[in-house]
């Protein structure tokens, strides 16, 4: 059987790089046109969409390496707040037809990492600006599962 108290850090580990590859992507796109978008149109230099790239593509970065993850989580839950009320939710209240839901998923999963931190296999573990985590007790666990 898996020990839980590694593998959850492992986990969040894994949530994170996936997360910050596909939220990288999104900052590629609309910066370099890669991958290509379906408009064929970049955002204007400067304009709120063009920020919105910078923050996409530096913030993916940093959440890949694990590099300051909880600041860094924290304002890109704000991005991605802030994203869905300008730009999705006026087109309806439903996030499934205003196409939000992805907004709305970064932005708690960027909550997530603000509280649990970026788990293994992190530049911030490494530099020992975050805590390692702490082991649960093999007891404990059994006793868990025995509920």
């Amino acid at each position: 059987m898996w020990d839980m108290a590694v593998m959850a850090p492992r986990m969040r580990a894994v949530l994170r790089i996936v997360v910050a590859l596909i939220f990288l992507e999104h900052g590629t796109q609309k910066l370099f046109g890669f991958p290509p978008p379906a408009s064929g149109v970049l955002p204007a230099v400067f304009s709120l969409s063009w920020y919105a790239a910078v923050f996409e593509l530096v913030g993916g970065l940093l959440l890949l390496a694990g590099l300051f993850t909880r600041p860094v989580a924290f304002i890109l839950a704000g991005e991605m707040a802030f994203a869905y009320w300008i730009a999705h939710a006026p087109r309806s209240v439903f996030p499934v037809l205003n196409g939000g839901d992805a907004a709305i998923l970064y932005c708690f999963v960027f909550l997530y990492f603000v509280a649990a931190g970026p788990g293994a296999w992190a530049v911030d573990i490494m530099r020992r600006k975050e805590p390692e985590p702490a082991p649960v007790p093999a007891e404990r666990d059994a006793a868990v599962l025995r509920r």
